[in-house]
């Protein structure tokens, strides 16, 4: 049984984000994800969560200034300390709100660094995270996207990510592999699912072109998602899409494909 997790940075941005809890449990969902708590104080956003009976399943470490167009740190020589920093501010979040994975952005190519500097300050960084996340029994994903959605983005296929968690060799480190971005940057989704699926932690889907739900683009989810079951996957789908139309009405496929939330 596939579990799909409603992503509320993506979803239902009809209403503001902590209204967004109680509508993704009235259309069903039980679990869900977004890129960041931050903003909020814990408290505020275990109280959505246990008022609505849900499960948070993911959300991103601090990836430096956002709104600056920053999108991730951990490739960056100059900001291992901001980094750093953040962790510890991650994993009391994860800790409070009983989320189990964490993801970890690259970011975008640094100038001044070379390609060397980067990759080690990445593996770096990646190792001291998932250490700190091991301790309290958490795991970390590592996420590749695309270069043209984001020019410059420091990982952007998952032999990338396989070499990084090679690298870093720490036994909780996974690829969030989001089927969007790797069509995009690589195709093959299903031989890749097929190759790393014990070395994915975390899926993430949206069509292509678009980023809309699944069945508005090129990807044939129908069978990507008989691979995923066949594969025996067992953990979770995160459904980081652009609505077409609104957020309940994107959700249609779901039921069309014969799937329940």
């Amino acid at each position: 049984m596939l579990k799909f997790a409603a992503n509320l940075t993506m979803l239902f941005t009809e209403v503001p984000f902590l209204q967004r809890f109680s509508l993704a449990r009235k259309e069903g969902f039980t679990f869900v994800e977004y890129l960041f708590p931050y903003e909020y104080e814990v408290d505020k956003l275990k109280e959505q969560l246990t008022s609505n009976g849900l499960t948070q399943v993911l959300f991103n470490l601090p990836a430096g200034n956002w709104a600056a167009g920053d999108r991730g740190i951990a490739a960056s020589p100059g900001r291992i300390n901001e980094f750093r920093a953040g962790v510890p501010r991650a994993i009391e979040y994860a800790l409070g709100l009983g989320v189990k994975q964490l993801n970890c952005l690259a970011g975008k190519k640094v100038q001044g660094y070379s390609e060397e500097d980067q990759w080690a300050a990445l593996v770096e960084n990646v190792r001291y995270a998932a250490k700190a996340l091991h301790d309290k029994k958490l795991n970390l994903v590592v996420e590749p996207i695309n270069h043209i959605d984001i020019p410059g983005f420091f990982l952007n296929k998952t032999e990338q990510a396989i070499k990084l968690i090679d690298d870093v060799h720490m036994p909780n480190v996974f690829v969030q592999y989001d089927v969007y971005h790797a069509q995009r940057e690589e195709g093959e989704l299903a031989a890749t699912l097929q190759k790393f699926i014990n070395k994915i932690g975390h899926i993430q889907i949206a069509d292509n072109p678009g980023r809309h739900q699944p069945g508005t683009g090129e990807i044939n989810y129908p069978y990507i998602f008989s691979v995923i079951e066949k594969l025996g996957y067992q953990g979770y789908i995160g459904l980081e899409y652009v609505p077409l139309a609104d957020s309940k009405e994107s959700l249609k496929w779901i039921k069309e494909l014969g799937y329940k939330l």
